[in-house]
């Protein structure tokens, strides 16, 4: 189990524990967070999950795979270092303490 820092654009936070397993997307709609819309239910179908992952957590993170990067091209203000789905950020021991901020708003 990790705990998740969700960060609200008005700068609003929410600390979640999220399961191993679950995607920081699923961590954030299950617990009713603003901000990540989810449209596609985590299919990487769409940008309504994006977030902006803190530079301290950039480098650890998994790596994006190329569906990501292509649907990224679809989200609002883009970040090339920070910005990533939640929908594809499996959540492991090793993530406890991520932050995420949300945008402004999903696309």
């Amino acid at each position: 189990m990790a705990k998740i820092t969700y960060i609200e654009h008005n700068g609003t936070e929410h600390q979640i524990d999220v399961k191993n397993g679950m995607t920081v997307m699923e961590g954030a709609r299950d617990n009713g967070i603003p901000g990540i819309e989810a449209d596609c239910g985590g299919a990487c179908a769409c940008s309504t999950c994006h977030v902006y992952v803190d530079p301290a957590w950039t480098d650890r993170v998994p790596s994006m795979e190329p569906m990501e990067e292509d649907m990224l091209d679809f989200a609002y203000e883009v970040d090339s270092n920070t910005s990533r789905l939640s929908c594809q950020i499996k959540v492991k021991d090793e993530l406890d303490g991520l932050v995420v901020r949300m945008p402004e708003r999903q696309i």
